[in-house]
């Protein structure tokens, strides 16, 4: 597989500023909204998110984690059995706004998932959802991300892969494409 870088750090610094100018811009003081991440690594960029945003308003911006695993439509179609990660939403989400956060948003699958998983902690008032990289023609389902960060043409066979600092040593957004023969 080639790779091809798509954001570096500085870019990838910039992008999630920018989608939190545009959180401001639709959620003011953040005092209805809380900001979920999904397992495992829409939980890097909540975290991302709320350090930036809170530096901006100087407030505390509610944050939680959410596991899918037995929400997903493949879970018993694995040869191996998913392992869970740990959900941590500590506050209700009754009657709030709640954005879903993930890193790279696919087929709609995953956020499908977070949908119907978020409904066990409640009836939110409304639910949004911000992608860092949306990868177009590839979606399964009738689902669009809110906010975005940016959006790249892939086909099927290619793989984004962001790279976060505290896991991997250097925050990047690489592509995958597979070698021309």
């Amino acid at each position: 597989m080639n790779s091809t870088e798509i954001l570096n750090s500085l870019q990838l610094s910039l992008t999630i500023r920018r989608l939190c100018f545009q959180l401001i811009e639709n959620h003011h003081d953040f005092s209805n909204t809380v900001l979920v991440g999904l397992q495992p690594n829409g939980v890097f960029l909540v975290n991302r998110l709320k350090k930036e945003l809170e530096k901006i308003i100087n407030k505390v911006v509610k944050t939680g984690a959410l596991d899918i695993t037995f929400f997903r439509d493949d879970f018993r179609r694995k040869e191996k059995p998913l392992i869970p990660s740990v959900t941590n939403i500590d506050f209700s989400l009754e009657n709030k706004v709640v954005v879903l956060v993930d890193d790279v948003f696919f087929t709609g699958r995953t956020v499908r998932s977070g949908l119907d998983a978020i409904m066990t902690f409640g009836r939110p008032k409304s639910v949004e959802f911000l992608t860092l990289i949306e990868r177009r023609f590839t979606q399964h389902l009738p689902i669009k991300a809110d906010y975005i960060g940016q959006s790249i043409d892939t086909i099927n066979e290619e793989k984004v892969s962001v790279r976060w600092k505290e896991e991997h040593g250097k925050d990047q957004i690489l592509l995958y494409s597979p070698n021309e023969t």
